[in-house]
């Protein structure tokens, strides 16, 4: 189950750092934005008072290179680590120590290893100390040259040549289209067992177009069972609008971070924007997030088009948070460890090309305030971020030379 941030053992210290006594300063964010013209919602909806406090951290490398394009971690009982390597569609176990495994591909399905594609995210069946399971979500290939994310499941047995046997998929999204973006993709159960599966709209316009149509799983999150069926209770089941019925909230534009909350249950999530706008919302059964219709966001180029209608319309929800400019964000966690006693309640999203993690402390359902961490002086990015069982912090550095990184309190 993905509740995003924590750590476990690992090897030398990279980085270091510490700051000063908590205190609200102006903006975290100073860059101009896209000069979109549109105006918050509400207070504290973007630009959070800049923080700083006195926790001394330090970053330690767990696997200090040699990741292909990692895309998401997960943590196994004895202090192992589960790991997906995005373009080489498949998957590594990295010992405590940050030793690799030989690559596990064998039985694993065929990724469209282009673009944004190829094997995305992994979760680990909330009964994974008995039955082994596990879950992933990548790129499919089509034989028309069309493509789509799916869902599939597998038994991992762990040894000298570890396997994924009993492979099954479980769930399509439709349809396919021609397009090597927006894919999403990250898995949550949720509390009940059922899984959360995010997605993009593809990126381009036929698939944009879609976002807020329920015939269609392009821009969409959708509930289904661990063997790809439908829950009773998703939304639109009853509909005889041929609405699909694995969709739980639509008007997204590609979701790549998601976490479920430890005491409200709900799954809030990290999508990127178009030029500005990306969003941080709380995915609420059958809400519409507005995309394209709405957005803080306008297109790409030094135009500034304005996309749709503005920045809010009724009937449909206001991000929690948002960034203009863009942080593209990588994973979302929530961290409620206790090696970090001054962050817990914290949601920490990762960045691409923005290179720092963001934490926001979080009143409720309102931002207010957000510190920004490099944890790297490689100015690299960071793909996905998740709390271990130990209550350390778990980064995973994109690119074809990826490093998994642990943060931990300095002592």
């Amino acid at each position: 189950m993905r509740i995003r941030l924590a750590a476990l053992v690992s090897a030398a210290v990279v980085a270091v750092g510490a700051s000063v006594a908590a205190v609200a300063q102006p903006p975290a964010e100073t860059r101009d934005g896209n000069k979109a013209g549109h105006k918050p919602a509400f207070a504290g909806q973007t630009r959070a008072p800049a923080l700083t406090t006195d926790t001394r951290y330090e970053v330690k490398e767990v696997v200090a290179s040699g990741l292909a394009s990692p895309w998401a971690v997960e943590f196994l009982p004895g202090g192992k680590y589960l790991i997906t390597e995005r373009l080489a569609g498949q998957f590594r176990i990295a010992d405590a120590a940050g030793k690799l495994s030989p690559p596990i591909k064998d039985g694993v399905p065929a990724v469209v290893a282009l673009g944004q594609g190829g094997l995305l995210d992994v979760a680990l069946d909330p009964n994974f100390a008995t039955n082994k399971t596990i879950y992933w979500s990548y790129a499919e290939p089509k034989s028309d040259g069309a493509n789509n994310t799916a869902v599939a499941k597998g038994v991992l047995v762990d040894g000298a040549q570890p396997r994924i046997e009993k492979v099954q998929v479980i769930w399509r999204q439709t349809p396919a289209l021609q397009s090597n973006l927006h894919f999403g993709s990250r898995l949550v159960f949720a509390k009940d067992g059922t899984l959360f599966v995010t997605l993009g709209e593809r990126s381009v316009r036929p698939g944009r177009m879609q976002s807020q149509d329920l015939q269609s799983g392009l821009g969409k999150i959708v509930r289904i069972n661990t063997d790809g069926s439908i829950p009773k209770d998703n939304p639109f089941v009853s509909q005889k609008s041929n609405a699909l019925p694995e969709i739980w909230s639509y008007g997204h534009r590609n979701v790549q971070g998601a976490f479920l909350h430890p005491t409200t249950g709900e799954l809030w999530e990290l999508e990127h924007g178009p030029q500005g706008g990306d969003e941080i919302n709380i995915a609420r059964k059958g809400k519409d997030y507005g995309w394209p219709t709405i957005t803080y966001g306008v297109e790409y180029g030094g135009a500034h088009t304005k996309i749709g209608e503005g920045a809010a319309k009724a009937g449909m929800e206001q991000p929690l948070y948002y960034w203009d400019p863009v942080i593209a964000p990588g994973g979302l966690a929530y961290y409620n460890g206790d090696l970090f006693p001054k962050w817990k309640g914290n949601v920490f999203a990762a960045g691409l090309n923005s290179s720092f993690v963001a934490r926001l402390t979080v009143d409720g359902e309102k931002v207010t305030g957000e510190e920004r961490f490099k944890f790297s002086d490689r100015n690299e990015r960071f793909r996905d971020i998740n709390v271990g069982p130990d209550g350390a912090i778990y980064l995973l550095t994109d690119g074809p030379n990826g490093r998994l990184l642990k943060i931990v309190p300095k002592t």
